[in-house]
């Protein structure tokens, strides 16, 4: 594959450009099984090669541990890259195995500190609201983001998991410059209230797991069965068991658009994501994660990969299929709340 930097988007109104597809790199540290460190440092200057800017992590992904990984790739390459990190899910002191959610100011300010020690940074482009505690009115949880704006902490401040009434009540705190929600051909909750919310509020959209954590790319059929045990997606309830079959059938038209195009079914999934900026009007994002130099060029090149009104049709049905929630718990997501 042939270098060349892929076209950009603006976060937000008053947002930094960045690559229209960045990179979720979660998966370098945490959730995903066993990953090679060395393999993962090839990927992130791989990625910057082809245009990709926008790095995607959290205080949670590892317990600090992928914020402390990326730090030298961000230090030697700070003017090229823009740093998203989140906070929100917190590691109670009697039970590290837990996550609770947290937007108290207290909490925001301890994290943002540990965030920016971790990352060897001093300020963060783009802060996230990792997830919503419902008994902290969102406008003070944004309130305390916009502090951090303030002092030269944070540059611009993103969302996650947000309705769209919770979106528009956070925009008339302080600029929001990005929502990142699930998003793929498996995932389309979002467009009933988010996605409308967003193109009317000059937001962007950042859609994680636009390949469906993986699903969608036909790298395994069954979590169960083809997963190591510490793999995360053996929790999620439409990769297991009967959901799991269900689903892989769900595969086949996207096979169909693949074939026709002589590409890959993780690129068909990933055009169809790109695309939905054009069919809703808005600049969208996706931050596909991988381990591997080789998914980054593959994932890259389906940037250029246009999908007709034919075969927009033929995916159409797909996600009204799928067997199975996202996660075990929906109440933490936009859709548990819309």
């Amino acid at each position: 594959m042939t270098d060349r930097t892929i076209p950009t988007a603006r976060l937000g109104a008053d947002g930094p450009e960045v690559g229209v597809q960045g990179l979720g790199c979660m998966g370098m540290s945490f959730a995903y099984g066993p990953a090679d460190a060395g393999e993962s440092r090839a990927t992130l200057e791989r990625a910057l090669e082809l245009g990709v800017t926008l790095y995607d992590t959290a205080d949670a992904y590892g317990a600090g541990e992928n914020e402390r990984f990326l730090s030298p790739f961000f230090k030697a390459h700070r003017d090229e890259v823009v740093i998203a990190t989140k906070f929100a899910l917190a590691v109670p002191p009697d039970d590290p195995t837990r996550r609770i959610i947290r937007n108290d100011p207290p909490y925001i300010r301890q994290a943002v500190e540990a965030s920016l020690k971790r990352l060897d940074v001093d300020v963060i482009d783009l802060y996230y609201m990792h997830r919503r505690d419902v008994n902290v009115p969102i406008e003070e949880t944004v309130g305390v983001m916009a502090e951090l704006v303030r002092e030269g902490k944070v540059k611009h401040l993103g969302l996650s998991e947000v309705t769209g009434a919770e979106l528009r009540a956070a925009q008339g705190v302080h600029p929001i410059a990005a929502v990142q929600s699930e998003w793929s051909l498996f995932s389309r909750d979002i467009e009933t209230g988010v996605v409308p919310t967003a193109r009317d509020l000059g937001v962007t959209l950042v859609p994680y797991s636009p390949l469906g954590r993986g699903f969608l790319t036909g790298s395994f059929a069954n979590a169960d069965k083809d997963l190591t045990a510490d793999d995360f997606r053996r929790q999620q309830p439409r990769f297991t068991g009967e959901n799991a079959a269900s689903n892989v059938a769900l595969l086949e038209p996207i096979r169909t658009v693949a074939e026709a195009h002589g590409v890959s079914l993780g690129q068909v999934a990933l055009a169809w994501v790109q695309q939905q900026a054009k069919v809703h009007a808005l600049p969208v994002i996706p931050i596909p994660g991988t381990r591997k130099a080789s998914r980054v060029e593959e994932n890259v090149a389906a940037v250029t990969i246009e999908l007709t009104a034919e075969e927009l049709t033929l995916l159409e049905p797909i996600a009204g299929k799928v067997a199975g929630d996202r996660y075990a718990d929906m109440t933490f997501t936009s859709a548990g709340r819309e």
